[in-house]
């Protein structure tokens, strides 16, 4: 599988950050970018994956017709561990980090690897809710 690449309008979309805010950040070394086949400018999918990842930076929600479960989180994978049975993986989607543990089959089925667009849905029966030491 070749890594993902977004143009830099699409990069910029998915970190909430104008075109010209993410062409500074390139040109001060803050993210990296390439030319794709056709010359365009373009963030490799690893890149913008360590990016979200060291800034926290949030993606905006994504639409949903009709679902049961509410709670999406659409992120960039920033890191995929697997074994022989499962997998790992990590989404740092806007300023949270979501961990899925899932079967090394799956994960290769949806070629999960950093850089990729994912959106983790999450359905809970339970939720523990904790107060924070003042």
């Amino acid at each position: 599988m070749s890594m993902p690449r977004y143009r830099i309008k699409q990069a910029a979309e998915l970190l909430g950050v104008s075109d010209d805010t993410l062409r500074r950040w390139a040109e001060s070394g803050k993210v990296e970018l390439e030319h794709d086949g056709s010359g365009r400018l373009v963030v490799p999918g690893d890149a913008l994956a360590q990016l979200v990842a060291e800034q926290g930076t949030g993606l905006t929600a994504v639409p949903v017709v009709a679902q049961s479960a509410r709670n999406h989180f659409r992120g960039l994978v920033t890191r995929v561990v697997k074994d022989t049975v499962m997998a790992q993986v990590e989404i740092q989607a806007g300023p949270f980090r979501v961990v899925s543990l899932m079967s090394r089959e799956a994960a290769d089925e949806l070629r999960l690897a950093p850089g990729v667009l994912a959106v983790a849905t999450v359905k809970a029966t339970n939720v523990t809710v904790e107060i924070p030491d003042a």
